[in-house]
């Protein structure tokens, strides 16, 4: 009797022992690889599989700022290629033109995507762009002629005898060099800020102020006008040419100043045919001040027969008397205007 109670014992234990056995192995079942997990959990009545892709980019990394952390790689490089094609805004005197990226430059996301997937969380990765210079020049040169103007000299005209002034006006250039240097660091360091440039004034070569000061000579009424630029400064009684050597009309200009000239005799007029030179004097005929003009033997002097002033008696020139022309000589310099109607 004890023996058969024994065998039955040692059966039941052996049973036990299998079923708390298969129990532990069936519970849990956990298989790993580099990039999947798989956990199976079975119980008497049920049999769940649960499977989670593990990230491509570790949490918190940014490519040249844009977020990737947590990215699989395909979605990480159309991540940063779409925030790279992104618009620049850039801004010449205030007003915008926007440059698209990708046509001038291009961005090596892939292989900044594979640094990213082996860097630490919390990482700035650097984004590798090569600019395309011809592209980028050509773009920059045709901006530059868009917003280029050119100077605008001044300029002297007359009407009804009196002078109209067009006042200078400054163009501007683009510096295409330091547009050129900020354009790359701004697609190198992937920034869509606003790039701010303003142009370079560009002075003309005749500017306001040139015409400061004027002369009209009227034959007529034989008068010497000074202007300051539009404004009548004085008027002076001049005798002009004869009707036989007339003052010749129109715009020259004063292109020598001498004070106490000497006088020497106009070789192509008769007139003058056997007269000798006269040194400075009372009896010289340019008196001390002369002014000649851009045409050939005409000028504007003092005088030693003031009782001509006011009439038509000289030989072509502008005749004035001795203390208006030295005053006269003092206000006007090579190049002033001169205007003979």
């Amino acid at each position: 009797m004890k023996r058969l109670h024994a065998v039955v014992l040692f059966v039941l234990g052996f049973a036990a022992a299998g079923v708390f056995s298969g129990a532990v192995i069936a519970d849990v079942t956990t298989t790993t690889s580099t990039a999947t997990t798989v956990a199976t959990t079975t119980d008497a009545s049920t049999t769940t599989t649960t499977t989670t892709i593990a990230s491509a980019v570790p949490k918190g990394v940014r490519i040249a700022g844009v977020r990737v952390g947590g990215l699989a790689v395909p979605d990480a490089v159309a991540s940063v290629q779409a925030a790279f094609a992104r618009e620049l805004p850039v801004y010449v005197d205030g007003k915008q033109v926007l440059l698209d990226p990708t046509t001038v430059a291009t961005a090596y996301a892939a292989t900044a995507v594979a640094r990213a997937r082996i860097s630490e969380p919390g990482t700035n990765v650097k984004l590798s762009v090569a600019v395309h210079g011809p592209s980028l020049r050509g773009w920059i040169a045709a901006l530059a002629k868009r917003v280029a103007t050119p100077a605008a000299d001044a300029t002297l005209t007359f009407k009804n005898a009196k002078p109209v002034i067009k006042p200078a006006v400054n163009g501007h250039v683009l510096d295409q060099k330091t547009v050129r240097t900020r354009l790359i660091a701004a697609l190198r360091s992937n920034s869509r800020l606003a790039v701010h440039f303003k142009t370079r004034a560009v002075k003309p070569a005749v500017p306001t102020g040139t015409f400061s000061a004027v002369i009209v000579v009227n034959r007529e009424l034989n008068r010497l006008y000074l202007f300051d630029e539009t404004k009548l400064v004085r008027v002076f009684k001049v005798a002009t040419g004869q009707a036989i050597y007339p003052t010749p009309t129109g715009t020259f200009h004063i292109v020598v100043k001498e004070m106490n000239p000497w006088w020497y005799p106009p070789t192509y007029d008769s007139w003058a045919k056997g007269l000798k030179p006269v040194p400075p004097g009372p009896d010289n005929p340019l008196g001390t001040r002369w002014m000649g003009l851009s045409v050939p033997g005409v000028g504007i002097h003092g005088t030693d027969e003031p009782t001509s002033i006011g009439y038509s008696e000289s030989h072509g020139c502008i005749r004035m008397q001795v203390p208006d022309a030295e005053w006269l000589f003092t206000k006007v310099q090579v190049g002033t205007t001169v205007y003979i109607v």
